[in-house]
């Protein structure tokens, strides 16, 4: 009997889930909540751009159509992209569309039995267990509730929705007393074009948050109305923007797209040899570092506006905190367009907008919380078990326990993809689709429960050593790319090294279509 396969979310995570997985044979049912594929993208603001190069977030086997000129495509492009996508390798007849996974439950061994195995799922296979998982799916067209079995389940969820992390505020000093708007970015986004428009047009909007969505969101309300209702943005902690891919005419890529600048970095599981170079290579990396920051600096009045981030631009790519920066985003601060405030100290609220530092006040007609989401909780609530709950939440001082950011040794039958940030999402996504096609084919032999949880346990000491900000939980890889490629590639039998010559393989930046054709080659 054919093992049923369940892909949860048809965003980018799960076109690439449901395409590997059909071309080994299976036939994945895939529960989207929306009713089109695109995920995320279906819900950013107007003026968002792709903020990675298109070159940098491309798929292996179908490149962005020539009409497509801009380096960093319109949202609206990214969509269509998508969906191209989806049509061209004849997803769409897998998806359930307007589905929503409620809950999942696993039912077969007795936790007692799991806890005893050596391996994940008894054989370290994919199908090795003897259980299966029941979906609850509600069907948003017809209001109905069905149930669905699966041998094997892909949660695709992503980890930037669905659950806004809104801050919480002393009695009397939140929203409650506050006489304008409150919304989270995920609420604003959701809006159409014209509703969100409507929202901020002539309206004093406040933005509380320091990150990409918090910089757009203020972009596109200092293109609606300017400096005669300026919008202010309230950060804690700034983060390093590129104003362009090219510091001082360098591509952006040779500062932490090759090997040698991972030779700089602590990875895990590395030997002697690796640590020593390491070591001696740390002046270089600090050099690096200040090279292209030297270059922010120059490009945008970061020190007028007091937006120096504390930590190197080489850790806040290792916590995924950079962002590109719309082109004329510093030119609405000059013209008065957007205020930028930086405070350390609580953030409360008066009748007529917000106080900061215990004393300036900010008058607001509207507050947008740009304050991210809680992609931990989210992720841990479709599972039923309060077992498996508490395993993929794992510790607070510690990363989410995925090995290979992929699978949790203790939960059978189940991966998590798309959870794991990196510099360009699409390209570890569809390298870890890749592996998971040979788990799903029992093509490939996991090792034991104990040294998979010995392995995420290094991991977990490299983030923790590199991540700026305390960000370790994101699990980003960015800083290590080509090093976790490497372990997949190994993993599936397929050669790591994927450039021609010495130099190239150590010089020159890798990308998602170094590793075209892989699964061919590894089969």
């Amino acid at each position: 009997m054919e093992k049923r396969v369940a892909i949860v979310g048809a965003g980018i995570s799960g076109l690439l889930a449901c395409k590997y997985a059909a071309a080994r044979g299976f036939t994945p049912m895939v529960f989207e909540e929306q009713d089109e594929v695109g995920g995320l993208w279906n819900h950013t603001i107007e003026s968002t751009r792709l903020q990675n190069a298109k070159v940098t977030f491309e798929f292996s086997d179908f490149p962005w159509p020539s009409s497509i000129e801009d380096m960093f495509p319109t949202n609206f492009q990214v969509v269509e992209y998508l969906q191209s996508y989806a049509h061209n390798f004849g997803l769409l007849p897998y998806i359930k569309f307007n589905s929503k996974v409620m809950d999942m439950d696993y039912v077969g061994e007795s936790e007692e039995e799991m806890r005893s195995w050596e391996f994940w799922g008894a054989t370290g296979k994919a199908f090795g267990s003897k259980g299966n998982w029941i979906l609850k799916v509600f069907n948003s067209k017809d209001n109905s509730t069905l149930e669905y079995e699966a041998e094997f389940v892909i949660i695709c969820i992503g980890r930037f929705s669905g659950l806004p992390d809104i801050p919480k505020f002393a009695a009397g000093f939140g929203p409650e007393i506050f006489s304008g708007k409150v919304v989270h970015s995920m609420d604003y986004s959701a809006m159409d074009n014209t509703a969100a428009a409507d929202f901020i047009k002539g309206k004093r909007v406040a933005i509380i948050g320091s990150s990409k969505t918090a910089v757009d969101t203020a972009f596109e309300c200092a293109m609606a109305n300017g400096s005669d209702h300026p919008c202010t943005i309230i950060q804690r902690t700034p983060h390093w923007a590129l104003p362009d891919a090219f510091p001082w005419g360098i591509n952006f890529g040779y500062f932490c797209a090759t090997r040698f600048s991972e030779l700089m970095i602590h990875k895990p599981g590395q030997g002697l040899l690796s640590s020593l170079i390491a070591n001696l290579l740390q002046p270089l990396r600090w050099a690096m570092s200040k090279f292209v920051e030297s270059y922010i600096r120059w490009k945008l009045p970061l020190k007028k506006y007091g937006m120096v981030p504390k930590e190197s631009f080489l850790q806040e790519i290792a916590a995924c905190q950079i962002y590109m920066l719309p082109e004329t985003f510093y030119d609405k601060v000059e013209s008065g367009s957007i205020v930028l405030h930086k405070t350390q100290s609580l953030i409360s609220f008066c009748e007529d907008g917000l106080i900061i530092d215990g004393t300036t006040h900010i008058k607001a007609d509207v507050v947008i919380f740009a304050t991210g989401y809680k992609g931990d909780e989210k992720l841990g609530n479709i599972f039923i078990s309060p077992s498996f709950r508490n395993y993929i939440a794992g510790s607070p001082e510690s990363t989410i326990p995925l090995y290979r950011q992929i699978i949790h040794p203790r939960i059978p039958g189940v991966a998590a993809i798309g959870y794991s940030e990196s510099a360009s999402n699409l390209y570890s996504i569809e390298m870890r689709c890749k592996w998971m096609a040979y788990l799903l084919d029992e093509a490939l032999q996991l090792p034991s429960i104990k040294e998979m949880e010995k392995d995420i346990q290094m991991w977990d000491k490299y983030l923790k050593r590199y991540a700026a900000n305390g960000k370790y939980r994101r699990a980003c890889i960015a800083g290590l790319h080509i090093w976790y490629n490497d372990q997949l590639c190994r993993d599936i039998g397929a050669n790591p090294r994927r450039k021609k010559g010495f130099f190239a393989d150590m010089f020159q930046p890798y990308g998602l279509l170094d590793y075209n054709g892989i699964t061919s080659a590894a089969s």
